[in-house]
C-alpha cells in the first residue's frame, strides 16, 4: 500500500478543499508564490552583495577587545634591534 497513491492524494485535496474552500485555496496559493518569489529575490540579492564583497576585498577590522593594540603600529625592524654591547 502506497503512502502517496493518487487515490489517497485525491482524498486529502477533497478534505483540504472542504475545510478551506475553493477561494481560500486561491489567496492560500497566491500568497504561497508570493512568499516563495520574495524569498528568491532575497537569496539572489544576498549572493550578488557577497560577490561584491568578494571583488572589493576583505574589510579591515579593528580589534575591538584590545583597540590600543590595533592602533599601535610596530617599530621598523632596524629600530627593534639593540646594539650591541662591547
Amino acid at each position: 500500500m502506497d503512502l502517496f497513491a493518487p487515490k489517497h492524494l485525491l482524498l486529502i485535496l477533497l478534505i483540504v478543499l472542504l475545510v478551506f474552500g475553493g477561494k481560500k485555496l486561491k489567496t492560500l496559493g497566491s500568497d504561497l508564490g508570493g512568499a516563495f518569489r520574495g524569498f528568491k529575490k532575497a537569496m539572489n540579492d544576498g549572493e550578488s552583495e557577497e560577490q561584491a564583497k568578494q571583488i572589493q576585498g576583505p574589510a579591515v577590522a579593528k580589534d575591538a577587545e584590545f583597540p590600543d593594540v590595533a592602533a599601535a603600529k610596530p617599530a621598523p625592524a632596524s629600530e627593534s634591534k639593540a646594539a650591541p654591547h662591547a
